[in-house]
């Protein structure tokens, strides 16, 4: 039988060897896999993957919208609870309205640098509050 062979040892790789998970809501991540590409090209990717999350997340919050809405024209009243669901509809569809107003409008397209930087300011000024609190 004699001593096992110590390179067919089993061993654990390290933390050093293990890929760091990607996170495409991270300009990092991005930057990591294309060492080549310019750096706003990956905060540009990071962001634009940041706001689609958070689009269908608020679109997700709307659904079952309008069957709650047409509920006084087919003959019933909305109780208190069907009046905080369409308030918190409300308030998903305005955290989505910059963006159908991008969509929509003639000429818009020209606003498009101002609203990235709104967004921008916006996320940078929740996470500096989150960092302090």
């Amino acid at each position: 039988m004699g001593t096992p062979d110590p390179t067919k040892i089993p061993t654990k790789p390290l933390a050093s060897d293990v890929a760091p998970v990607f996170d495409p809501d991270k300009t990092v991540s991005y930057q990591s896999r294309m060492k080549r590409a310019p750096r706003w090209f990956g905060s540009f990717l990071a962001s634009n993957s940041r706001e689609k999350n958070r689009m269908r997340h608020e679109l997700g919050k709307i659904k079952g919208a309008i069957p709650l809405l047409m509920k006084p024209r087919n003959g019933s009243k909305w109780s208190a609870q069907d009046r905080e669901e369409l308030q918190h509809m409300l308030r998903a569809a305005s955290a989505v309205y910059p963006y159908l107003i991008i969509w929509a409008l003639p000429g818009s397209i020209i606003l498009l640098p101002f609203l990235a930087w709104h967004l921008d300011a916006r996320r940078k000024d929740r996470e500096r509050k989150a960092s302090n609190a």
